[in-house]
């Protein structure tokens, strides 16, 4: 596979094929945090294809100072607000449509329990994720889900590092306080 760049070359020397290479390089990781950002699988479709859409408008103005998937998941984040204002939705990280979030809890098949007791937990957590504030809980996703860096998530969400930080931090004890009234304290 060619790198980033490259392709970003030949689609701007008119390959526009290159850049369907880029989609096809990048849209399984930006489809999967989106999803988690939005708690539903088609507003991430939508959202995903948007940004790919502006991406690839926009190219002229990719100055490789970063990555290009930094510099596509910022246009995404950007268009996943857009969407959420536009819509005025609330993610519902309740459904079942949310790719990859199980938990792995090291019970077997065989423990007739485990799997009502693990689909309660999972319920748990994304009922509690789904009270976040905003912001909290979009910096806990990038950070846990899709595992940005402080200063990556600081670029996406356009604040200081000191803020990703700040926020993170809040989210996982609000987190803690919200599933600690629900779970037994082994279970967290």
């Amino acid at each position: 596979m060619h790198s980033d760049q490259a392709l970003i070359d030949r689609c701007l020397a008119g390959e526009t094929e290159a850049f369907g290479e880029l989609v096809q390089k990048h849209q399984d990781r930006l489809f999967g945090t989106l999803a988690h950002l939005l708690g539903s699988v088609h507003d991430a479709a939508d959202v995903a294809q948007d940004a790919f859409v502006l991406a690839y408008r926009n190219l002229s103005k990719f100055r490789g100072q970063s990555a290009f998937y930094s510099w596509l998941f910022r246009i995404a984040y950007n268009a996943a607000v857009n969407h959420r204002r536009r819509t005025r939705k609330h993610p519902s990280l309740d459904g079942r449509e949310q790719p990859g979030f199980e938990p792995v809890d090291g019970r077997t098949a065989t423990d007739p329990g485990s799997g009502m007791q693990s689909d309660e937990r999972v319920r748990l957590v994304r009922s509690a994720l789904d009270e976040l504030a905003e912001e909290y809980r979009n910096a806990l996703v990038l950070k846990e889900i899709e595992g940005l860096a402080y200063e990556e998530i600081a670029s996406v969400m356009d604040c200081p590092v000191g803020t990703v930080r700040s926020r993170i931090h809040r989210a996982r004890h609000d987190l803690r306080e919200k599933l600690s009234r629900s779970l037994k304290p082994s279970d967290l």
